[in-house]
């Protein structure tokens, strides 16, 4: 799913393209994308985009009349841009084709359209229409911005219910725009556990954490601008080449070389280094460890041992 860095990504994109610019006409491909249906959809059609924002993990584009657009992407909803190529003044505009099978809709604009697909046969992606500011808050699932916040009130927010960090900093009534991929390399910066509780956690612990937070959202974020420049991003991914320990199962470590870990859980995974985050302790699996019981491996060196065994045997 596109985190903080991945929608500022698409926000810096889309500003030269579409803002203070009408939006033609939206072409909808899936009768599943809009979930609102007052005011209607059609009421933008015509009408400038006056201002482009984030809110948590959606996009927000504001529209003369006070309506707002709200685009959350889930986990596979991109964007695409096409450029208006039309070779000469007052010939005739194609307009760009919606992708069959991932095609969710197309938003026109003079000098191009923009165009929203989703991997996978489920529809998650989201497009709301509303009016004011008051529905346009409806929207937010009211976690605290980490780039703005001083260390005192993201340790409130932190600590506000007792979770695992892993869980707090991905929870977005807690902390805005965090999700799986960068609460991974946050912890591993951090060198924290992704399991330790946030009733522990110590005010020189939660002012660690908050300095790391800011320092890895920050870089990427800007990492992403600089890399992408005045293109449009060709690839938004959770799994990103330079992350420390997101998506890297079985890697080294970049700090220490230990291989990194991860411990699966619902839907989602924590990636951990045990050498730079737990003190050389394997995180159970809960899976894995309610199969092998006793038998789990409570180090890198018992891990080791056991890989060895099992190749043996």
């Amino acid at each position: 799913m596109p985190e903080l860095p991945d929608i500022e990504l698409y926000l810096h994109a889309l500003r030269p393209r579409i803002l203070n610019r009408p939006l033609e006409r939206i072409r909808l491909a899936s009768p599943f994308l809009v979930r609102s249906f007052d005011p209607p959809i059609d009421q933008v059609h015509g009408k400038t985009i006056v201002g482009l924002r984030r809110l948590g993990k959606r996009l927000v584009w504001a529209i003369e009349g006070d309506l707002f657009l709200v685009i959350h992407l889930m986990i596979a909803g991109r964007f695409k841009w096409a450029a208006d190529t039309r070779a000469a003044e007052g010939a005739e505009r194609i307009l760009t084709k919606i992708p069959g099978k991932v095609g969710l809709a197309a938003f026109d604009f003079p000098n191009g359209s923009l165009v929203l697909t989703e991997a996978g046969s489920k529809r998650r992606a989201s497009l709301y229409l509303v009016r004011g500011d008051a529905e346009l808050a409806s929207h937010d699932p009211g976690g605290l911005e980490v780039l703005s916040a001083t260390a005192e009130q993201f340790g409130e927010a932190l600590t506000r219910e007792n979770h695992t960090l892993k869980r707090a900093l991905t929870d977005p009534h807690l902390l805005s725009g965090v999700g799986n991929a960068y609460s991974d390399e946050i912890l591993h910066a951090a060198k924290m556990s992704p399991m330790l509780l946030t009733s522990k956690l110590t005010p020189a612990q939660i002012a660690h954490l908050h300095e790391h937070s800011i320092a890895v959202l920050t870089k990427w974020r800007d990492e992403l601008i600089a890399e992408t420049g005045d293109k449009f991003p060709e690839k938004v991914t959770a799994f990103r080449e330079g992350m420390a320990a997101h998506g890297r199962y079985g890697n080294p470590c970049p700090v220490c070389g230990t291989a990194i870990q991860r411990i699966q859980y619902a839907a989602n995974e924590a990636n951990y280094c045990p050498e730079c985050q737990t003190g050389g302790k394997l995180l159970a699996d809960r899976g894995l460890s309610r199969l092998l019981k006793s038998d789990w491996p409570k180090s890198i060196e018992e891990l080791e041992r056991f890989k060895e065994t099992r190749k043996r045997s």
